[in-house]
């Protein structure tokens, strides 16, 4: 009978004790955060409150129609209609509010740390394991240190969906720089452009399609913590899931997750239709 010699390595307390610094050190950073995002989110949930429901609607057929059809257009209405009769009117906004802070700052973070591994070899090497352990590590981790830093709710909600989040734009913002024609780079050198002006001029408008793609995955990555995030307090439409699994309510839980299921199709669809267009600007040009 093979038995593991009695050695322990406690790596999670070190783990701890490295929480517990940047928690004593970065104290006035998290405070910051804390209000930015709170910010964010208060701003963009009382706008969605704000507006008329048909003209929420509206907005939804009218982006459906330029970036897919109008067929389209009109379902995703019919979607965001059902949810309304669901009574999820205000959930849903609160669940918008939560998936659209997440992504605006991911994008802010991740597309200029994605510009950054593609110019620098040495740091695309050392990010690119912490970009593995946060796409395989069970995203239930993620809550752990949110709760340590900003307590319960949606502040705790955003700063676990930014993690697991943020990997895919980072990524496909790398890939798409390298991936620039090196002869286009050349000619522009040639020319004389500075390391910016190649930056914003050929290298970003070359790539915009690819980091669109990663865009939309960022967005529909922070969507799939919905429910997981209701775990430390977020409201919306993960946490009637969670009540609807506390109180074993077959309705409210099909309602409340068909709600995500349109949510999710109408963001996929209406992103993804974004990245076509540029893809289909950029072979005209």
């Amino acid at each position: 009978m093979g038995v593991f010699p009695d050695i322990t390595f406690k790596l999670g307390d070190y783990v701890e004790l490295f929480i517990n610094f940047l928690d004593r050190s970065l104290d006035s950073f998290f405070e910051f955060i804390y209000l930015f995002s709170s910010g964010v989110i208060n701003g963009i949930e009382g706008f969605l409150l704000w507006l008329p429901w048909w003209l929420f609607i509206l907005l939804i057929v009218l982006l459906g129609w330029y970036f897919k059809s109008i067929s389209a257009g009109i379902l995703y209405g019919i979607f965001i209609f059902l949810v309304g009769t669901f009574g999820l009117w205000e959930d849903l906004m609160t669940t918008i509010a939560i998936v659209m802070t997440a992504v605006i700052i991911s994008l802010g973070l991740g597309i200029p740390l994605g510009v950054w591994m593609a110019f620098s070899r040495g740091f695309s090497t050392v990010m690119r394991p912490i970009l593995d352990a946060m796409q395989t590590m069970p995203s239930f981790v993620y809550l752990i240190p949110a709760i340590f830093f900003f307590g319960l709710g949606n502040i705790s909600a955003i700063f676990a969906t930014l993690i697991y989040a943020i990997p895919p734009v980072i990524r496909l913002t790398e890939l798409a720089i390298r991936g620039v024609d090196q002869e286009v780079i050349e000619s522009a050198q040639s020319f004389g452009s500075s390391n910016m002006q190649m930056l914003f001029k050929i290298q970003l408008p070359q790539a915009l399609p690819t980091i669109m793609a990663g865009v939309n995955q960022t967005t529909m990555m922070a969507l799939a913590m919905v429910v997981i995030a209701s775990m430390v307090g977020a409201q919306g439409l993960g946490e009637q899931v969670l009540v609807s699994i506390n109180q074993i309510d077959i309705a409210l839980g099909f309602e409340a997750g068909i709600s995500i299921v349109f949510l999710a199709i109408i963001i996929d669809r209406i992103t993804g239709g974004v990245a076509g267009k540029f893809q289909k600007h950029r072979r005209q040009s």
